[in-house]
């Protein structure tokens, strides 16, 4: 295991790296959140936490399911001055309370999730009232989705086959279909050249917030 996430690691910084800021960025911008909670979902060697802890005031709770990626992301983490903070954990069984998180956010992890639906309702339960989340697999800009491909076809000849598989997993159909499966109240699918975002909102008055 420990391999694998060091493996993993390395090529989320020698290869990804560029987006993660970008991702962050745009998920302040479109949610209107600076301060409170943060929580990254899958965060792997916890460079998107760490971007959003740079862009803004927020607390970012790291949250991986692999113990050993969680080691990586608190060495990651360790110019972040305590703002962020890695834990393992269950996207499908959060250590979280409810009602205390401003901003979910979770970049290619949706694609491993083994049930979305009560993944949603999950994300939908940690949110506070007016919180929001973006869930998806999105490259930030075109521009940076076409060097990623270029450089990861160079490591791996099947990329593009194995994006297409992982991207036929999770159809704008199939987590719509989801997303009704699952209950959540205020949800909606972004689609975008550069990939797309699950976005699920908690109403300031939701009664699930009560």
């Amino acid at each position: 295991m420990k391999k694998s996430a060091e493996g993993f690691a390395r090529v989320a910084r020698e290869v990804f790296a560029p987006i993660y800021p970008v991702i962050a960025q745009q998920a302040l911008a479109w949610s209107g959140i600076r301060d409170g909670i943060a929580l990254d979902l899958g965060s792997g060697p916890g460079l998107l936490s760490v971007a959003l802890a740079k862009k803004s005031d927020l607390v970012v709770v790291a949250l991986d399911a692999d113990p050993a990626m969680s080691l990586i992301a608190r060495t990651t983490a360790a110019g972040s001055a305590g703002r962020v903070i890695p834990v393992t954990g269950d996207v499908h069984c959060m250590p979280i309370r409810d009602n205390n998180v401003s901003l979910v956010v979770s970049r290619g992890s949706i694609y491993f999730w083994e049930d979305r639906p009560r993944a949603f309702l999950e994300i939908e339960r940690v949110l506070r009232p007016g919180g929001v989340a973006y869930v998806g697999g999105s490259f930030g800009t075109p521009e940076l989705r076409e060097a990623i491909f270029t450089k990861m076809r160079q490591r791996n000849p099947n990329w593009d086959s194995d994006v297409a598989r992982r991207s036929g997993q999770a159809t704008p159909g199939t987590l719509r279909r989801e997303l009704a499966e699952s209950g959540v109240v205020h949800a909606r699918l972004r689609e975008e050249e550069e990939g797309m975002w699950v976005e699920i909102r908690k109403d300031a008055i939701s009664p699930r917030a009560r």
